[in-house]
């Protein structure tokens, strides 16, 4: 990604691995600080994915397979590593589908840090595929909607939902972005708005409960990114997504959401079969650690909300755009 730092401008990845550590963005500081965590143990890369410091289904995955290069390095208990980070967050399938990629690379005497890196490698290729796909779908002078941050920090590079966007943009299409912030962890207005400007692609973050009005105003599309996706095309992603899906079908406004084939879940029938993680009061009572309900007042905290597959127009993957009705053909991939 297109990082400017005091002027000048940088290319990172979110995630990488140098001198014996894993690296990453510390997302957590954004937009504030550009600071990177230097984690050498896999204990410390699991915390990391916890505390989200690392956030976005496939950067969780990159960051969990070099985990699991650091456990081998280390002569680790390889079992109980792999149980370890895949008890971080419990939605985003790539997590799962990352660790257990690794497990059989290690099983089989492959180089560790080798396979994580083509695993990350393989995730940036992936959505330059989504991009290309996507861009087809935006046209000229077109206003886009999106939802949380599904841009190359949630995918090592490039990014899932917000690779179509770049790509339109580098094909000379006139663009401009509705950003919602994504209460509770803004991270629309901290990570994605962040992404944009530094891309020099016009956008607002405007607030949550804002989508509706925007999209009756003239929204030409919706594209997200996602973090679990069923058999049937049911799918979760940042809380905030169903009703937007709900309210895109009532406008008429076309429906994405962007992901790998590594997001998809074949194991489950439907959303129904999705864990979704609950995180701490806190972040809906507290704003950085000043509280802003009244004392003693509870919250309630889901991260990821299901979207039915019927609010679906598409899925755009790195083999093409699928309807609903078409995910058979992911299958094994």
């Amino acid at each position: 990604m297109r990082i400017r730092l005091n002027g000048t401008v940088i290319e990172r990845r979110a995630v990488w691995f140098e001198s014996g550590k894993v690296m990453m963005i510390d997302q957590r500081a954004l937009p504030h600080r550009f600071e990177v965590a230097e984690l050498d143990r896999h204990e410390d890369v699991a915390e990391a994915i916890r505390n989200m410091t690392v956030r976005g289904a496939p950067s969780i995955g990159a960051a969990a397979a070099y985990g699991m290069a650091l456990a081998a390095m280390e002569n680790a208990d390889i079992e109980g590593a792999a149980g370890l980070l895949k008890g971080t967050r419990p939605t985003a399938n790539d997590l799962f589908h990352a660790v257990d990629h690794m497990l059989r690379c290690i099983r089989s005497g492959g180089d560790p840090l080798s396979s994580a890196d083509a695993y990350a490698n393989d995730i940036v290729d992936r959505c330059l595929s989504i991009g290309k796909h996507g861009a087809d779908l935006i046209r000229d002078d077109s206003k886009v909607m999106t939802h949380c941050n599904a841009g190359a920090l949630a995918a090592v590079d490039v990014g899932t939902a917000l690779a179509p966007i770049r790509m339109a943009r580098e094909m000379g299409k006139d663009l401009f972005v509705y950003v919602s912030e994504t209460r509770p962890r803004l991270q629309g207005m901290r990570l994605t708005s962040w992404e944009l400007r530094n891309e020099g692609i016009r956008h607002a973050v405007i607030a949550d409960g804002a989508s509706g009005h925007f999209m009756r105003k003239g929204v030409d599309i919706v594209i997200v990114g996602a973090d679990r996706i069923a058999s049937n095309g049911d799918f979760a992603n940042k809380i905030g997504t169903y009703e937007k899906a709900v309210l895109a079908r009532e406008l008429g406004i076309p429906f994405y959401a962007a992901a790998p084939v590594s997001t998809f879940d074949f194991s489950i029938s439907s959303g129904e079969s999705i864990p979704i993680e609950s995180r701490e009061e806190s972040e809906v009572t507290e704003i950085e650690g000043r509280r802003i309900a009244p004392e003693g007042v509870k919250a309630l905290n889901p991260s990821f909300d299901v979207t039915p597959s019927k609010y679906v127009t598409g899925f755009v993957t790195e083999i093409g755009i699928l309807g609903p009705s078409e995910l058979e053909r992911l299958r094994g991939r």
